[in-house]
């Protein structure tokens, strides 16, 4: 399925959790620190908007602006446009319902080839959804988590792991670390493997695919999972995995 169906299908799936939560539970403290599930679903909805923006912008090739004041870290920009735009609950979710929908059929009609400015650099439309799909899935983790919700992993991760697995390059530049060859082999939800890169690279990873997309999502750490890491940037590598941007 391509990654915009999944997307979409992801979407759907918090949207239900969502509107079945009381009053009370919109303002519960989720995992994200310092932001209620409000807040989250907030966060989620400003981000969308900012899709929508990227795509009908007439250029094109550079970071998506107006997202930092100036020295200002991407996380603290984050936080303060939050703070700055809470709302009701009800107000925050017919926002996020109305901007999800919008990001999506703009990132379908999108022109594939051409690069939508985003917050740290340009992507195609295809792996804007793919970064829509792990934030959207990674705070549907900090919404359910503190309530107690069940939110089973599904074969969707599949892109998430592949989005881990292909910015190791860039985690590693980020750390000012030499990269090395890594083989990612992850045992899919329903079972099955999933293998990213050359097997006979010198360093890899395996394990459950949850647990590599949490540890990518900073959701979890590295020791307190199954994955094991083998070769001479292995264990940085797992370290280092992210599947966002800073």
């Amino acid at each position: 399925m391509h990654v915009f169906d999944d997307l979409s299908a992801e979407q759907d799936r918090l949207e239900t959790i969502l509107a079945s939560l009381s009053s009370e539970a919109w303002e519960t403290v989720s995992a994200a620190a310092g932001w209620t599930i409000a807040d989250v679903v907030l966060h989620l909805a400003q981000t969308e908007e900012g899709v929508v923006m990227s795509a009908s912008a007439d250029d094109q090739g550079r970071p998506l602006e107006g997202w930092r004041l100036e020295n200002e870290t991407l996380d603290a920009a984050i936080d303060r446009q939050v703070r700055a735009e809470r709302a009701a609950p009800p107000v925050v979710f017919e926002r996020w319902r109305a901007a999800r929908r919008t990001a999506l059929a703009a990132l379908r009609t999108a022109d594939p080839d051409r690069r939508l400015r985003w917050a740290q650099a340009p992507l195609k439309p295809a792996t804007l959804a793919t970064t829509r799909l792990a934030e959207h899935w990674a705070h549907g983790l900090d919404i359910t988590e503190p309530l107690g919700i069940a939110f089973p992993d599904t074969a969707r991760l599949r892109h998430v792991a592949w989005l881990g697995y292909a910015t190791l390059p860039y985690a590693f530049a980020l750390a000012d670390q030499a990269f090395g060859d890594v083989y990612c082999e992850l045992v899919a939800p329903d079972g099955s493997t999933w293998r990213f890169g050359d097997p006979a690279a010198p360093s890899s990873i395996r394990g459950p695919a949850g647990e590599f997309c949490r540890v990518g999502a900073r959701r979890r750490h590295p020791a307190h999972t199954t994955l094991v890491a083998a070769g001479p940037v292995g264990s940085t590598a797992l370290g280092l995995l992210r599947n966002y941007a800073v």
